[in-house]
């Protein structure tokens, strides 16, 4: 087998495993064995199992990212330059909902892979998002030219819960599929981003503390009389 193809080869097999039984539970031999190649194949493609989880992780988010910023450039340019928080927010997580559900995704190896990597805390994985945050970086400076005067951090946390709605979705539609005896439409994928996104830009603006309800506790009412 040609280099390139062993290499290829190597990685549809390891999506598939690690998609179907999960990160723990697959071991490079499973690998090889799936892949009709040798172990030394692995090592000289990838030198260990962190090292090609992390090539499978980036490949698929190379992917999300790049129409993210295709969908955040798009609304920008129709807005002259500046798109609306709602525009900027459907961008940062409609990629990302539409990759992973929906009856024509949510069974492919792809969608089942990122799902397990949305699930699964593995090393490689937690570094790759940790350092790989530039792509965010343009979604908060589009957030602030959408709201200019908007104090950044409320922008930050803003783009956090959007970003953390989502994949907590996608971690447990299932669940919530139960608890709400299937009410809950999840063949509907653009419904549920206008729901991260119209729930993510409330998040924008958070209750001033003179506008929060005194909780007295029973030693601050004894305090006050």
């Amino acid at each position: 087998m040609a280099s390139d193809q062993t290499r290829s080869a190597i990685l549809a097999a390891a999506e598939r495993l690690y998609a179907d039984r999960g990160f723990g539970d697959v071991t490079l031999r499973d690998i090889v064995a799936e892949a009709s190649v040798n172990l030394a194949a692995v090592n000289y493609h990838f030198g260990s199992k962190d090292e090609l989880i992390a090539e499978l992780f980036v490949t698929r988010s190379i992917q999300t990212n790049r129409e993210r910023l295709n969908e955040l450039k798009a609304a920008e340019e129709k807005g002259g330059g500046r798109a609306s928080i709602e525009e900027i927010l459907r961008a940062l997580v409609g990629p990302t909902l539409r990759g992973c559900l929906g009856p024509d995704r949510e069974g492919s190896t792809a969608a089942r892979f990122m799902i397990r990597a949305s699930i699964e805390s593995v090393p490689p994985i937690r570094r790759i998002k940790n350092r790989e945050i530039d792509h965010l970086r343009k979604f908060a400076a589009a957030m602030r030219r959408a709201l200019p005067g908007r104090d950044e951090a409320d922008l930050y946390w803003g783009l956090h819960f959007a970003l953390s709605m989502s994949h907590h979705t996608i971690r447990e539609k299932e669940r919530l599929a139960k608890l709400s005896e299937g009410k809950c439409d999840f063949d509907d994928v653009q419904a549920i981003v206008e729901r991260v996104v119209g729930v993510a830009v409330m998040a924008l603006n958070p209750a001033s503390p003179a506008s929060k309800p005194i909780v007295r506790t029973a030693t601050s009412a004894a305090r006050a009389s």
